[in-house]
């Protein structure tokens, strides 16, 4: 499993019913995209839901590095770069996913949490943290998935999740509402730690 995520962070006063607009046109087009395990539209409103700023932020989950490599070499990516610029893509090698017990209900709010792998702690041990942070998420009652990545040149972990209420009690990050969820290949990610 890989991990990539891009955001528009966009002006204080922008109309994000644009954004709500564009993915209600064009979400279904990765619908049954190749190697994509799924992809979470994204957007947080500023004054909503803790959020400081506008921004839309797709996060994809990739069974395939050839279906990531074809969605932003192909032309697929050239459609937001177009609308938005083009923005830094940041990608995470996986270290575990989980489906919650509400994996059949829509997808209403992720949240993503950042944060730096800590020094002096064995690599080992940060790593089975990870896989058992991503359980005890999975478990949250109204949780879809839950996912843990980390991006090795940065050494930043990333807890992510979905669920189908409001960010529920124990879980923090940053909190955005899904505007759609293509997920072709999410049935094929595999499960548990990924190694």
């Amino acid at each position: 499993m890989h991990a990539m995520q891009y955001t528009f962070t966009l002006p204080a006063d922008y109309d994000m019913d644009i954004v709500r607009e564009r993915v209600a046109r064009t979400g279904h087009l990765l619908d049954d995209w190749p190697g994509l395990g799924l992809k979470a539209y994204l957007i947080r409103a500023r004054g909503k839901d803790g959020s400081p700023v506008n921004q839309y932020a797709p996060f994809y989950l990739w069974r395939t590095v050839e279906g990531m490599n074809s969605f932003l070499w192909d032309g697929a990516f050239q459609r937001p770069t177009d609308d938005f610029g083009r923005p830094a893509v940041r990608q995470w090698t996986g270290l575990a996913y989980e489906e919650g017990g509400a994996t059949g209900s829509p997808a209403r709010v992720a949240v993503r949490r950042r944060q730096p792998v800590p020094e002096g702690v064995p690599l080992t041990e940060v790593a089975a943290r990870a896989v058992r942070e991503t359980g005890r998420l999975a478990a949250v009652d109204g949780a879809l998935l839950a996912a843990a990545v980390v991006d090795t040149g940065r050494w930043e972990l990333v807890h992510f999740s979905l669920h189908a209420h409001d960010v529920p009690d124990g879980v923090e990050g940053e909190a955005f509402r899904v505007l759609h969820l293509s997920q072709p290949g999410r049935g094929l990610l595999s499960r548990g730690r990924q190694w």
